[in-house]
């Protein structure tokens, strides 16, 4: 066991355990917005901390919850992938699955392997490994199907998380020369769909970005609907594009992404807005068209803040923060800029990769320095509190049955209300 350390410091109703799940990365509707209201705004080291459990190597996935169990993606010395389960009760490490990958598998130093996160329904946990392929696991950690899903190529890694709906699992498989959206069935890891997505624009105006080191998407697939029907939509490089979900039929594609989108899409009413990466272009556009929509684009952006971590929309706006720290509100139906503040902490580091979480009016964020900022969805910028934890993270905060779980590079806490 490659836990080093759990320490329980409080005790946790548990009734508190029936709250909803968190099943992947940014919740059960993919947006980042949880419904609980009974959330913690403060904390510190010494207090609110319901546990905390070691680690063994830095990360950069983000914990996703079903009931009492925590699943979480891990880098493990000597080539090793790890999906480890823990008890959200307690902490403790109920089991692990590993795998060994010797073949090329390159990131940045900055990326570590296994920065996916994983997604369950509750029956299926699923992790993907980047080159070492996709992964599903029961609730109880054995195998049930494990799918290669072709060489992942890119000098700076992986970090897009798969998503579970229904009986398929989706995965936007890239950054690479490889980069393809793809819906495997989750019982078999039949692979039911791919679409492609080629690096070749030429006679285009983005053909000097025609590159596997400077073209790619990060971005996690987003489940909306409009009027009769269901879409997958992702941020891709120069395009954002509506998918069947159970087919993979194109339904309609925007023009205006740039070449590396790190964020992931985000629905408002029967619209969604693309916020692009380095140099980022940001795009809104209606999702109820057919084929080429993009002379319908709400607003564009042609230039913004180099974002990594996604935004929330609550009431007309979006909430985000750039790779800076700058935490910003957006008009959602111009694109206007109401307000931008940097958020500095008492670390030395502000930068800022997480996404940000909304939770009964309030924002959670967390930078490299591991201070945690809390503040209001409001058109006014109010901060609420910095909670500061004194470790490295590039993940994301979620909620659990009354707390928060954050993984830092070094532990996974649980964060609780004050008795």
């Amino acid at each position: 066991m490659r836990i080093l350390l759990c320490i329980t410091l409080m005790v946790v109703p548990a009734t508190a355990l029936t709250a909803d799940n968190w099943p992947e990365w940014r919740g059960p509707a993919g947006d980042g917005i949880s419904a609980a209201t009974d959330l913690p705004a403060t904390w510190s080291t010494e207090s609110g901390i319901v546990w905390k459990t070691a680690l063994p190597e830095p990360g950069n996935s983000t914990p996703v919850v079903w009931d009492d169990r925590i699943f979480l993606t891990q880098p493990q010395q000597q080539n090793n992938r790890s999906l480890i389960c823990f008890e959200l009760s307690t902490g403790k490490q109920l089991w692990e699955y590993r795998v060994q990958w010797t073949d090329p598998d390159p990131t940045h130093n900055t990326n570590p392997l296994c920065s996916s996160s994983a997604a369950t329904d509750g029956t299926h946990v699923v992790a993907w490994f980047g080159a070492a392929g996709l992964h599903c696991c029961d609730m109880n950690g054995n195998l049930i199907w494990k799918t290669d899903t072709s060489p992942q190529r890119h000098i700076w890694g992986y970090g897009t998380s798969p998503v579970i709906r229904g009986r398929l699992c989706y995965l936007n498989f890239g950054p690479g020369e490889n980069s393809a959206v793809m819906a495997f069935d989750v019982t078999s890891g039949e692979l039911v769909w791919k679409h492609e997505e080629p690096l070749n624009r030429e006679g285009t105006a983005e053909a000097k970005f025609q590159s596997a080191d400077y073209t790619g998407s990060w971005s996690t697939p987003l489940f909306t609907s409009t009027a009769d029907r269901s879409q997958l939509i992702v941020s891709l490089p120069f395009c954002i594009r509506s998918f069947n979900p159970e087919t993979g039929s194109q339904l309609w594609f925007c023009e205006g992404t740039n070449a590396l989108c790190y964020t992931s899409p985000v629905a408002f009413g029967s619209n969604v807005v693309a916020m692009g990466g380095y140099n980022g272009m940001t795009v809104a556009v209606p999702a109820t068209g057919n084929g080429d929509v993009t002379a319908s684009r709400l607003w564009r952006n042609p230039r913004t803040r180099q974002r990594i971590g996604s935004a929330v929309y609550r009431d007309g706006h979006f909430y985000i923060h750039d790779a800076q720290g700058i935490a910003q509100c957006i008009e959602a139906e111009t694109g206007r800029t109401v307000w931008e503040q940097r958020l500095n902490g008492p670390g030395d580091n502000n930068a800022n990769w997480s996404s940000v979480l909304l939770a009964n009016g309030l924002c959670y964020s967390i930078n490299q320095s591991g201070d945690c900022f809390v503040f209001r969805a409001e058109p006014t910028f109010e901060l609420v509190a910095v909670n500061s934890l004194g470790e490295s993270s590039n993940s994301s905060i979620i909620p659990a049955a009354g707390s928060l779980l954050i993984r830092t590079h070094k532990s996974l806490w649980r964060i609780g209300n004050h008795e």
